[in-house]
């Protein structure tokens, strides 16, 4: 067996706890960790009494996607953002879709390796509006993210984490501190399901979403993988949304999105679009001003409605944005109502396009320049 050589940088939140192991206090797995040994996420480990986070400056790829694929539809719509992940995950979802990412255990040969500033820098040379802290969730490469965001900060590059929000504590604090946005991928709105497809629980994701209603400034949105006959119930399906209008509001956009076989979930099928269509009408009757259907074609249910008149303030046809009349400060322009989330002066132009880039050079030229400076 190739033995498994820890390296990294000090991580964040850990304490050791009476029988000498440490426990890790990033997410409310808490796993504790005798020398050697790594946590379920596989990147924060422990070595020489104290965690390391193993992935920091290493990432699985880089691309400039629209920020609609994060999905946002409400900051900065049309807008390119820098999307990075690294590997690993503290979820075990069965069903995952980004499982060749999430679940990697030994990516060294792939990863691009960047740092902060390499980073930043390269999202403000591509005339990126935000970074995408993706592809795994960002939580488990919290002092990565963080530094990253800090240097996006100094350039006026807005920051956007990609997570299933299983985070707890200071943990939570700091990491969000440093967020403009967030998709929060509420998996379902059952513990079983929580317990038995991802062997995790759901209250701590539901104290994320109240802790940033409650005590951020960030603009969230949610989104939830409907799958055939484990979460799509009427029932289930008005329960989430009772809760997220009560505890939420109404302005907090809702995305379900369509399950496809992958991973340990071969057996189900496709998501139906009538299934989609079903939660949707049930999300408006319960009061949420904007629902989306995701990983389908359906310009309807694409749209922002604006939630006094009705009228279409941003029609989508996938990424692309074919018509916009949201105004300076985010306004209808037909009514003057305002619309809930970011939005600048302008839509942005971005489109549709997925451009895959590589940072391989770019680290040497900032430093020649700050050599020059």
């Amino acid at each position: 067996m190739e033995e498994d050589i820890i390296t990294g940088v000090p991580g964040r939140y850990w304490q050791k706890i009476a029988d000498g192991r440490i426990q890790c206090d990033v997410c409310p797995r808490e796993c504790k960790l005798n020398e050697g040994q790594r946590g379920l996420c596989f990147v924060r480990a422990r070595l020489n009494d104290e965690i390391l986070l193993t992935t920091y400056g290493r990432s699985s790829g880089f691309c400039i996607d629209p920020i609609e694929k994060k999905p946002l539809n409400h900051f900065y719509p049309g807008t390119p953002i820098l999307s990075f992940g690294t590997a690993g995950c503290n979820l075990t979802c069965k069903f995952c879709q980004n499982h060749d990412i999430s679940k990697a255990r030994r990516m060294d040969a792939i990863q691009d390796q960047a740092s902060p500033i390499v980073i930043a820098e390269a999202a403000r040379l591509s005339g990126c509006k935000s970074v995408a802290y993706t592809y795994n969730d960002p939580v488990i490469f919290l002092e990565y993210a963080v530094d990253v965001a800090q240097e996006c900060r100094v350039r006026g590059i807005k920051n956007v984490a990609v997570t299933a929000g299983y985070i707890q504590g200071g943990a939570r604090e700091e990491f969000f501190c440093t967020m403009d946005a967030a998709n929060i991928d509420l998996k379902s709105f059952n513990e079983d399901f929580y317990h038995s497809l991802c062997t995790a629980h759901l209250a701590p994701v539901l104290d994320t979403l109240k802790y940033l209603k409650d005590e951020t400034d960030v603009w969230f949105e949610i989104t939830t993988l409907l799958i055939p006959g484990e979460n799509d119930s009427e029932a289930e399906l008005e329960e989430l949304c009772g809760w997220v209008f009560d505890n939420l509001g109404p302005d907090i956009p809702i995305h379900f999105s369509a399950f496809h076989p992958d991973f340990r979930m071969l057996d189900k099928a496709k998501t139906p679009l009538q299934t989609l269509l079903r939660a949707h009408k049930i999300a408006k009757e319960a009061g949420i001003h904007h629902v989306y259907c995701g990983n389908v074609h359906h310009l309807e249910t694409d749209a922002t409605y604006c939630p006094n008149c009705g009228g279409t303030v941003i029609a989508r046809d996938w990424y692309e944005l074919i018509h916009y009349s949201v105004g300076q400060g985010g306004h209808c322009q037909n009514c003057s109502t305002a619309i809930a989330g970011r939005f600048g002066g302008k839509a942005g132009d971005w489109g549709r396009k997925r451009k895959p880039i590589k940072l391989a050079g770019l680290a040497e030229k900032i430093e020649a320049r700050d050599r020059q400076n």
